[in-house]
């Protein structure tokens, strides 16, 4: 479980990100993160691993404290969470195994990460985790030549190689088109849902997390203005969130997407 208690980040020019966040997320529970921009999410999300160093609060995984720990104990800590982000954050020229293998490396010695040895059980793993996300047939490929939700399938083998218990997951479709950007989400969801994962979706499209989460966290100006079931996520809820904005026809146009695409994939199964 992950327990967030009043974290804060206040800016050296005192500009507050973050106003006393608080909030858990049980075992196996997706939490989608919405909010403006600037409203305080990535900012969140690198704070509970202290990619960005929180000014005040506690972040718990489980037993641990993370905001206590010294650099060598933080280094550790990190193992035990997944990141995801959305450039990717591959390595290019390295193939997709190389990439996926990168996730051990906060486990095996300088010299074996860097002369890329890595033991066997390890190689076993990261073969089941490309299976898993369907990239099996891709293991030699240089990650250049992969398409944009190839590439993300990597990004969440590479964390999931880490044997998380948690995963951050920042913008993973804000590159994707809307069918690859269903894909993912469902991935992401059902692989939390094998693992007993929780994980928080930083996303901006309010209506993805509304289909794919089980809850969703909105922050406005660094405060929690909503926490609650997706289908609590109303107009005027969207409103407080956001501000102003014809939720309606928005609503309407993402349907209307979905049943296209609904179609055209029945369209394709009646000609086969």
């Amino acid at each position: 479980m992950l327990t967030v208690d009043a974290l804060t980040k206040t800016y050296k020019t005192g500009d507050k990100a973050l106003k006393a966040v608080a909030f858990t997320v049980p075992k196996g529970q997706v939490v989608g993160l919405i909010g403006p921009s600037g409203a305080g999410k990535s900012t969140l999300i690198r704070c509970i691993n202290r990619l960005v160093e929180p000014t005040s609060g506690r972040v718990l995984l489980n037993d641990l404290d993370i905001t206590a720990l010294p650099g060598s104990g933080l280094r550790r800590a990190r193992r035990r969470i997944g990141m995801i982000f959305q450039e990717y954050a591959l390595v290019e020229r390295l193939t997709v195994m190389e990439n996926v293998l990168s996730g051990r490396l906060g486990y095996v010695g300088f010299w074996s990460s860097f002369l890329r040895r890595f033991p066997a059980e390890d190689i076993e793993s990261a073969f089941r985790l490309l299976d898993r996300v369907g990239l099996m047939e891709h293991a030699d490929k240089r990650a250049d030549a992969l398409s944009g939700g190839q590439r993300q399938r990597v990004g969440i083998a590479r964390a999931l190689a880490q044997d998380p218990e948690l995963l951050l997951i920042d913008e993973p479709t804000a590159s994707l088109d809307p069918k690859t950007s269903r894909q993912i989400m469902r991935l992401i969801v059902e692989i939390c849902d094998e693992r007993g994962l929780p994980a928080i979706i930083n996303i901006h499209d309010v209506l993805l997390a509304q289909q794919f989460t089980q809850r969703i966290i909105g922050l406005r100006a660094g405060e929690v203005v909503f926490d609650g079931p997706p289908a609590a996520l109303d107009e005027d809820v969207l409103t407080r969130i956001y501000g102003e904005e014809d939720w309606t026809a928005m609503r309407r146009s993402a349907e209307e997407d979905v049943a296209a695409e609904r179609d055209a994939a029945e369209r394709m199964a009646g000609m086969v």
